[in-house]
């Protein structure tokens, strides 16, 4: 099974305080991103699927929250976030078959830039390996032809290392980003 379309990263966000730069109370928050999802399932029988899921980079503007909220936006990264999953489908032979899936995710995260409070300074977001677990369905078109709706919830935890200063002091922040991403798009089986 192959399909395409639109997924939409919805981080459930938080973080550690970004000390000593910024002080108690203070932490980010990571804005929503949409682009282009793909999927590819191999099935090994009527009912058990193993899914590669795969996207074009999602880009994410890193914000400012508890005493730093009226920061605006502090940096921004890019992220692929490459999950492997098996799956289980039910109703096989039917127009509509629901599915589960279980699985793991590793997330890379690039392209890291700094704005605002934080311009000048640098920042480095590290890799992340997580659980992830999905629910879906395929809804036939035609005998070629389907929608699929899916969401998956992603355990995705980064540490931030920001470098301040001419003599860079580095600050290590724990930032659980622990998205929802939901697809809606349209596959064909082969």
């Amino acid at each position: 099974l192959v399909r395409f379309g639109a997924a939409t990263v919805a981080p459930n966000d938080g973080s550690s305080t970004v000390e000593p730069t910024f002080g108690a109370g203070s932490g980010v928050q990571v804005d929503n991103d949409t682009t282009l999802g793909l999927t590819f399932v191999y099935m090994a029988t009527d009912t058990i699927g193993v899914e590669l899921v795969g996207a074009l980079p999602f880009r994410h503007d890193i914000k400012g929250s508890g005493t730093l909220s009226g920061a605006g936006k502090l940096a921004e990264t890019k992220q692929l976030p490459p999950t492997l999953l098996a799956q289980y489908y039910f109703n096989a032979g039917s127009n509509i078959r629901p599915y589960v899936g279980a699985g793991l995710n590793y997330t890379s995260f690039f392209s890291e830039k700094t704005t605002g409070a934080l311009s000048g300074s640098s920042i480095k977001l590290g890799d992340s390996w997580g659980l992830a677990g999905e629910v879906g369905v395929d809804i036939d078109i035609n005998n070629d032809w389907y929608v699929n709706l899916a969401a998956w919830y992603m355990d995705i935890d980064s540490e931030a290392t920001i470098g301040v200063g001419a003599v860079p002091v580095e600050n290590k922040i724990d930032v659980q980003i622990d998205p929802w991403v939901s697809f809606i798009g349209i596959g064909t089986r082969f």
